[in-house]
């Protein structure tokens, strides 16, 4: 039974990358090394980032039950260097702009993923007794994959010269919004006090959200542009 479980915590979090980079084409760009590379720029960024927390925000003491908005606030700030990284990703990469983001966001998730779900699945889900929280972690990790795709189809739309400007301050909000999702999810679980299916619910949510108002833009850019000229 134990196994079984762990099977399908797997299964669940780690085929449907299988799926997207089957499906997306990148499998016909034979992208697997280049989704390597942004996995790698992935682990660089992340050792920047703990280092910046460490010198320039060390922890500080929080009652208990409380939220230290300003410090959740500076540490989301932080992770505007997920941005810078997933820029330079794609600026490396020659190509259309759907392979572009697609590696680079593939690829940062399926790093992130290795990174801090596999060793919690490998202990925990094949513990005796069973726990919804690992399904729960499974489902968590797909909503990761497309947010990371998203913010990396924004960060491509913000570098485009040709991107309407009256849409341009729609991104910046977007980007903003990916930056700052883990401070405004702390923020309205310590405020509402979400469940934990309704606070996967919500990231679910919040994450189609920014995900479709991305796509729209990105649609109609490609629309504009292959009337024009060649993309």
């Amino acid at each position: 039974m134990t196994l079984f479980h762990f099977g399908n915590c797997v299964a669940l979090a780690y085929v449907p990358y299988a799926i997207v980079y089957k499906c997306s084409g990148l499998a016909e760009y034979s992208a697997f090394w280049k989704c390597a590379q942004a996995g790698a720029a992935y682990l660089f960024t992340q050792l920047c980032k703990m280092l910046i927390l460490a010198t320039f925000f060390p922890a500080t003491e929080v009652s208990t039950g409380g939220l230290d908005v300003i410090g959740e606030f500076l540490k989301s700030t932080v992770d505007l260097a997920d941005l810078i990284g997933l820029h330079l990703v794609m600026s490396r990469i020659a190509g259309k702009g759907q392979l572009k983001f697609m590696v680079a966001g593939l690829g940062w998730a399926t790093a992130e993923l290795l990174m801090t779900r596999f060793i919690p699945l490998w202990v925990g889900a094949r513990g005796v007794e069973f726990d919804w929280k690992y399904i729960q972690m499974s489902f968590e990790s797909n909503i990761n994959l497309v947010h990371h795709i998203c913010t990396a189809m924004l960060v491509w739309l913000r570098s485009r010269n040709d991107l309407q400007k009256s849409l341009m301050p729609v991104v910046m909000s977007l980007l903003a919004l990916s930056c700052y999702r883990p401070l405004i999810v702390e923020i309205i679980t310590h405020a509402i006090g979400l469940g934990s299916w309704t606070l996967l619910s919500f990231k679910a949510l919040f994450t189609g959200c920014v995900g479709v108002i991305a796509l729209q833009m990105f649609l109609g850019l490609s629309g504009q542009s292959n009337s024009n000229s060649y993309y």
